[in-house]
């Protein structure tokens, strides 16, 4: 085994920049995502169960459109315009929050949103591993993944700020939200440069069953692990409402998301690090933990301190798992269908997380928040079940699996 690398130094400094983008966009993204719930209960008179469906149509939109966008990627060779088309559309939705009145218009702006996010996940994922060398790519997948969560708590950040400065004005804020949307799509456009795919490869359908048989049994078995654990987390929207609901006033609502976000980007490069030295099933399973832990924290969230530890406990397993999940993913993909094999990957992982987040809707409405929180434990404990009887996930330093 080889002596570490100086890993900041070793890292692309176009991730450092795919970084920035994803953080800007989320400061644009969560300035508005972490007071919408509330806006859509208090202000358009939603119930728990309509933000559910809002919230689990508009997540899985972008997790399913990334099939589409990933599989073209593969079949064209370029990454970077599919992703500058998704930052574009990510940031075009802005206004349209600020103009809506009623449930609908925000549906339709949290599509089109979404379907940006679609579009350049997969693309920006397959970039990276294609800038990245495989000794390194979990943490370059966590460097991003943690700027990428510092703009998801600046925005809450900023949400609170403008919220105490304009009067609880919703809309004001979304409007501001425009700004930092546009400086991610600059940002993609002139700091990022896409690295030359080999010469003279002939362009091969990447959803063709011959290039689908290459997609090994260690992949399929990283879907269904990735499946199981998203239908055990439901969107965060409920963690804003718990609050709400617990006492908190409006202005202060995005503070969730801001002591979520905080403990997911501390910990989600250290975690991506780890995840080149140890076995990925271990880290997995500690995860799962951390997220029953939070699911009960939650259920019995009356006090300020006890659901301010089960955010705290859920940020964590965002941490620990969700750049772990994209690097299994990079380790067991071909290079030639990395795009595709994201795409696939995000497709399964949303339609449970619409299951999910449409469950967890119903629950509430009909018994209670407690209700919600304890049945994403029930489904953690059968993910943490499932995991156990996949096969073998014993592996190399690259990361593969062992699907034998």
């Amino acid at each position: 085994m080889t002596p570490a690398a100086p890993f900041r130094s070793a890292l692309p400094r176009a991730i450092w920049a795919l970084g920035f983008v994803s953080l800007l966009m989320d400061v644009s993204s969560e300035m508005i995502h972490s007071l919408l719930p509330v806006f859509m209960v208090v202000s358009l008179g939603a119930s728990a169960t309509v933000v559910g469906v809002v919230e689990g149509i508009a997540e899985a939109t972008a997790l399913i459109v990334k099939v589409f966008s990933g599989v073209i990627s593969d079949w064209w060779g370029r990454r970077k315009p599919l992703a500058l088309v998704g930052y574009g559309l990510g940031a075009a939705s802005k206004p349209l929050f600020a103009l809506a009145t009623g449930v609908g218009a925000v549906l339709a702006a949290r599509f089109i949103d979404r379907i940006g996010k679609g579009i350049r996940g997969a693309p920006r994922d397959a970039l990276v591993a294609d800038l990245t060398p495989p000794q390194i790519r979990g943490a370059a997948f966590g460097l991003r993944q943690a700027l990428d969560t510092v703009g998801s708590f600046l925005g809450p950040a900023l949400a609170i700020a403008l919220m105490l400065a304009l009067a609880d004005d919703f809309r004001a804020v979304f409007w501001f939200a425009v700004v930092p949307g546009a400086l991610a799509v600059l940002l993609l456009a002139l700091g990022v440069r896409e690295p030359d795919r080999q010469g003279g490869i002939a362009r091969v359908n990447p959803i063709r069953r011959a290039s689908l048989r290459q997609l090994s049994a260690g992949y399929w078995a990283v879907v269904a692990i990735g499946s199981v654990f998203t239908l055990a987390r439901f969107s965060e929207a409920f963690l804003v409402l718990r609050a709400q609901q617990a006492g908190l006033p409006l202005a202060w609502v995005p503070l969730v998301m801001i002591g979520m976000n905080v403990v997911y980007a501390a910990s989600a490069y250290p975690f991506g690090r780890l995840a080149d030295r140890i076995d990925h099933r271990r880290l997995l399973v500690a995860g799962l933990a951390v997220l029953i832990g939070a699911d009960v924290l939650l259920a019995h969230g009356e006090h300020a301190s006890v659901l301010a530890g089960g955010v705290a406990m859920w940020g964590l397993h965002l941490g620990m798992t969700q750049g772990l999940l994209a690097t299994m993913v990079a380790a067991v993909a071909p290079a030639s269908l990395r795009g595709t094999a994201f795409g696939v990957f995000n497709l399964a992982c949303g339609v449970a997380m619409l299951l999910a987040s449409v469950i967890a809707g119903v629950l509430w409405d009909r018994i209670g928040a407690a209700a919600t929180f304890l049945a994403g434990a029930v489904f953690a404990v059968l993910a943490l079940v499932g995991l156990w009887l996949l096969p073998s996930a014993d592996r190399s330093r690259s990361g593969s699996i062992d699907a034998s």
